[in-house]
């Protein structure tokens, strides 16, 4: 109970000291006017107020954190691994590593084959082109004259031979150094007067088989392979198309002009006959019987890569013929297939 009159009239701005039990907040509050008191009026007593439960009246709003007992070293959750466990590991990984590899492996083969058929194809639509605006196919003087030296007339440039592939040299070709490459083919389609390398083009100098200055063929100069920076593929520092294993792309040209090609390779019966006259990847012999190296593609242009594993071949290990679709000739990649 509260009698304070020092605060005058302010009375009603006490303060109430209440104390706190664990049990029940039970008070017992009686409140007495300033008047009333003067005049001796009995006090009237507050209503009791009901009790508050123990868990309602406790708020305790901050719970405690859990304590985390601190790891110890060498124990529980933090065990390394054994020596058994990481050989394990990586025995596992060096399996999954050989199984996905020949996989690997293909998914590239055939990503490069994807590559040579766009090159290849990209060849034979410039030298149509060139042979349209000019009237005569893009190869030198000295190569038109070796051609016509040969008994069909056609023209083969880039064919780097093997002692297996079972070509003969035309008659009267002599040395000429473009029946191992194709540099003269393609310096006269990208009318380049000079070599990457600087030493001018013997072919296409001063633009003399390419007077209109027309880039009919682009290719990307990949620089010199020999020195293993520079990828396989492009044009070489010496002018050379090579594939993407780095081999040059074989092209031949119908410099007859009788829609007939005949490549020094697939021209061959061990290779392309299939039977008779019939011959394969669509060749034919005119001959009768087809017994004789004269197996023709009917068009102007054949361009073709060794494929991946850069070789090619007229008879196997036993002197028996090969063909086309067998061994080391079933990779090749053709403009004609």
């Amino acid at each position: 109970m509260i009698s304070d009159f020092a605060n005058g009239s302010d009375y009603w701005k006490c303060t109430l000291p209440v104390e706190w039990h664990d049990c029940s907040w039970s008070p017992a509050i009686a409140l007495r006017s300033g008047i009333e008191i003067r005049r001796g009026a009995a006090t009237k007593p507050l209503p009791a107020l009901s009790l508050m439960p123990h868990s309602v009246r406790r708020l305790n709003l901050a719970k405690p954190m859990k304590k985390i007992a601190p790891r110890k070293s060498g124990t529980g959750n933090s065990r390394a691994f054994t020596l058994v466990e990481l050989l394990t590991v990586i025995a596992i990984i060096g399996i999954l590593a050989a199984m996905l590899m020949p996989a690997l492996i293909h998914v590239k083969i055939a990503a490069q084959k994807a590559k040579a058929k766009v090159e290849i194809a990209d060849i034979v639509n410039a030298i149509n082109a060139y042979d349209s605006d000019y009237g005569h196919f893009p190869i030198s003087t000295n190569e038109q004259a070796a051609a016509y030296a040969v008994g069909n007339n056609d023209f083969t440039c880039g064919l780097v031979a093997n002692p297996q592939s079972g070509i003969i040299w035309p008659a009267g070709a002599g040395g000429n150094f473009s029946y191992d490459n194709n540099s003269n083919v393609i310096s006269i389609l990208m009318d380049l007067t000079a070599f990457p390398s600087g030493a001018p083009t013997p072919a296409n100098s001063f633009h003399q088989k390419n007077p209109k200055q027309i880039k009919y063929l682009n290719a990307k100069l990949s620089g010199d392979p020999g020195t293993g920076v520079q990828p396989p593929g492009g044009v070489d520092n010496n002018g050379i198309y090579r594939d993407p294993w780095g081999n040059p792309y074989i092209i031949t040209v119908d410099t007859s002009y009788d829609d007939q090609c005949s490549d020094l390779f697939y021209s061959q019966q061990n290779v392309s006959q299939s039977s008779g006259q019939t011959g394969l990847n669509g060749l034919f012999n005119p001959t009768a019987g087809g017994g004789t190296d004269n197996f023709l593609y009917h068009g102007k242009v054949m361009v073709w890569s060794a494929g991946p594993d850069k070789t090619f071949a007229s008879k196997d290990a036993s002197n028996n013929p090969l063909k086309a679709n067998q061994g080391v000739n079933k990779d090749n990649v053709l403009s004609w297939q």
